[in-house]
């Protein structure tokens, strides 16, 4: 649980430094990812599209918005990262630096309930991205379509929420660290 206490919040140097490296380390996985799936996407939209193939980019769109940009994002994950984040600025220790995306993405100092779905998240993320490696184009790219969007959702809704929890007195949320 978070320590609470009357004094207000002081960025210590490490927890500047963590914070900082807990964002930038996972802003650069996720934009990784998004550059990679953005590729098949671009050579999806290369082949004329059936009105069918129209139909489920739309579908996908509007599903991975709202599945994994408003309920999974903005929701749920961005609140809970930017309040670890926040938690770290001012309470970081020597691991926590360190690993600082991994704490902030809920892998570990977190309620055993919070690690089991961060792993089952990530897990079902690479199961995902397993599939999708065999499914020929441009469905391949008509269904990535869906997850950048998601992501890129995800990544304003991220910075927005880091945003509020530092200039707020406290996260929205609690950073469930243990």
């Amino acid at each position: 649980m978070q320590t609470e206490s009357n004094s207000p919040h002081r960025i210590t140097a490490i927890g500047a430094i963590a914070s900082g490296w807990g964002i930038i380390g996972f802003y650069s996985l996720v934009t990784f990812a998004m550059v990679r799936l953005s590729v098949y996407t671009v050579e999806a939209f290369a082949q004329p599209f059936t009105l069918l193939q129209w139909f489920v980019l739309m579908v996908s769109l509007v599903f991975m918005a709202y599945s994994e940009g408003y309920k999974g994002f903005q929701k749920s994950y961005s609140p809970r990262f930017a309040a670890r984040v926040h938690y770290l600025s001012s309470q970081a220790n020597g691991l926590q630096l360190l690993l600082a995306p991994l704490f902030c993405m809920g892998f570990f100092n977190a309620p055993k309930r919070r690690i089991i779905s961060s792993v089952l998240l990530s897990s079902m993320i690479v199961t995902f991205v397993l599939l999708f490696k065999l499914v020929p184009q441009p469905w391949r790219g008509i269904l990535d379509a869906g997850v950048v969007l998601g992501l890129i959702w995800g990544l304003i809704t991220t910075a927005i929420c880091c945003y509020q929890a530092f200039m707020t007195s406290k996260p929205i949320v609690d950073p469930e660290v243990c």
